[in-house]
């Protein structure tokens, strides 16, 4: 796009806006002669005003028809062909940053998810809407309006500044049309965007909105932003339609005054019939690209905030660089002086945890609800980074494997499992579209989910998809499984395995664990309930965030017992008798 149409921005923004500076060199080229053709409709005129109603040549009135109609002909060429240029240009741009965009989106959500950042990719559409709209021809027409006002002059200098006021007066209402929008267009966009966002929550929650009877209070909740953006969005449309209603009816006005002006100015003998005319119809050309910036003025507001948002976004998410490709890593994780905070918080929620994991060995974390289990979990997979320490899987630091490389080699079954559009076997190989046949049966297999879904209606085949198919906590939880088990880790994180499972899921989570230590693996288990830490070789006890045991199972479960009852027998305090 034209440099002055999205002023700033990103360093990959301006590099990908810069790309494409041939294409606006061509657009700018046929809009050169695309204007001039402009003057044909008043030469036009001249002439036949001046010319032919003069002499009654009806040959000269037929040649002049002629070519007319083959010179708009050629302007209608060229405002098509820059029309498919222009097209082009927001497909490419959109498509330069689809990816870029779409990773930044996942990996700052996974991190610190927000309502902007979740609207990146409707903020990339609207610059791309508005490189494809008639509005990106403004910035090529109106430096050619200096031309069709000189032309004015020529007719008449009168008629020339009354032109340059009209379109004075035209500029001052289109500023005071953006600084006056500004305001409630932005509210309008962030409360749309917050109604949007709740009712996404509403949505994936139905279930339970219903069977608690939330939804009076759901939607007196959504409404509350839904109003907002409506309120704000009524006011700019107000403000807005204002100011259309007071461009149209100057613009009129001008037209009309033109021809008052220029009908003085016959009358005077300063100017012939045919000059009235031309001049009227020249100051309509110059006045259209004004009026079509203020017409379409929320496009262009839209898409300048959009295109703010995809500058920090991208400011805020580096690409992530080239790593040098390490050979697959034993399942021997070291962890020392760990301390995460999450994101957007200042006091740690892990503190200085230390313990090591060896091959074929299952660790069990345990602790109360805010002990830190999930936090870990999170630092484990590379989700969020230490503040301080280090993780180091066979030797090498987490952040030397790429993100994509690390999910390979880090299984990981989170609390909460969310299955997505398509096939179960699409599911289990991570959403590929292409699965390996064999890998998905014997990741299945692994987590003793293959003959539950060989239940399921048509097997591997089955559609998972809202409102074609209900499958159970359980269920979700043993093809999320297998999805960690997939890519054939070394180590596995599992948050709340058995959450969902009954007692014979429970019992198939077991042989998975004990498979998966006898193949060398490494397994994690946060873990609330006794069952699941059975086959844990050792356990690590977090306590506020704070490590307060680790070792061998049986050891720690023993100083536990040990603690605990310690406690229960001291002295308890006695209430003063008044």
């Amino acid at each position: 796009m034209p440099n002055d149409a999205f002023p700033g921005g990103n360093d990959e923004l301006r590099k990908i806006r810069n790309s494409t500076s041939s294409l606006y060199f061509s657009v700018g080229f046929f809009s050169l002669f695309g204007n001039l053709l402009m003057l044909t409709g008043p030469l036009y005129m001249l002439q036949v005003y001046d010319r032919v109603l003069g002499s009654g040549s009806e040959e000269t009135l037929i040649a002049l028809s002629l070519l007319l109609l083959f010179l708009y002909g050629v302007m209608g060429l060229l405002d098509y062909v820059r029309g498919r240029i222009m097209a082009r240009v927001g497909a490419r741009f959109q498509f330069a940053l689809d990816g870029r965009i779409f990773d930044a989106v996942v990996r700052k959500s996974a991190v610190a998810p927000d309502t902007k950042t979740s609207a990146a990719l409707q903020d990339l559409e609207s610059v791309q809407r508005l490189i494809m709209s008639p509005v990106m021809m403004v910035a090529f027409d109106l430096p050619w309006s200096p031309i069709f006002f000189a032309a004015i002059f020529i007719f008449h200098p009168i008629l020339g500044w009354l032109a340059v006021i009209g379109a004075f007066s035209l500029v001052v209402i289109t500023v005071a049309n953006q600084i006056l929008s500004r305001r409630p267009q932005a509210k309008a966009a962030a409360e749309g965007q917050m109604a949007r966002a709740f009712s996404d929550q509403i949505r994936i929650e139905a279930e339970m909105v219903q069977a608690m009877g939330m939804r009076d209070a759901a939607f007196k909740r959504w409404r509350y932003p839904r109003g907002g953006a409506l309120e704000a969005q009524l006011r700019t449309t107000d403000i807005s339609g204002t100011f259309t209603s007071i461009t149209k009816t100057l613009r009129l006005f001008l037209q009309s005054a033109m021809l008052g002006m220029g009908a003085w100015l016959v009358l005077q003998n300063e100017m012939t019939a045919g000059g009235m005319i031309a001049g009227s119809i020249l100051l309509g050309r110059a006045l259209a690209p004004v009026e079509l910036a203020l017409g379409q003025w929320q496009v262009a507001q839209r898409a300048r905030t959009g295109w703010r948002n995809i500058a920090q976004l991208l400011d805020a998410v580096a690409p992530e660089e080239p790593k040098t490709a390490l050979p697959k890593p034993r399942a021997h994780l070291t962890v020392r002086a760990l301390v995460i905070a999450p994101p957007g918080e200042k006091l740690p929620a892990l503190k200085s945890v230390s313990f090591t994991l060896e091959p074929g060995q299952a660790v069990g974390v345990i602790g109360a609800s805010g002990s830190g289990k999930s936090t870990l979990a999170r630092a484990l997979t590379g989700v969020w980074q230490p503040s301080s320490g280090s993780i180091r899987l066979d030797g090498a630091a987490l952040d030397q494997y790429g993100s994509e490389i690390l999910g390979l080699h880090v299984g990981y079954l989170p609390q909460r499992i969310q299955l997505f559009d398509g096939t179960v076997a699409e599911n289990i190989a991570r959403l590929s579209t292409q699965p390996d046949t064999e890998k998905v049966i014997s990741a299945a297999k692994r987590a003793a989910a293959h003959e539950m879904i060989l239940g399921l209606p048509r097997g591997y085949d089955t559609v998972i998809k809202a409102g074609q198919i209900r499958l159970s906590g359980g269920q979700m939880q043993r093809i999320g499984l297998a999805r960690a088990l997939y890519s054939d880790p070394v180590i596995v994180v599992l948050d709340e395995p058995n959450s969902n499972l009954d007692n014979s899921g429970s019992l198939a989570l077991n042989h998975s664990i004990c498979q998966m230590k006898a193949e060398n693996r490494s397994v994690l288990i946060m873990a609330h309930r006794p069952a699941a830490i059975q086959q844990c070789d050792r356990l690590l006890v977090l306590e506020g965030g704070a490590r307060v045991a680790f070792g061998p199972r049986e050891e720690v479960l023993a100083e536990l017992v040990k603690n605990h009852t310690q406690i229960q027998a001291a002295p308890k305090p006695t209430r003063a008798v008044r």
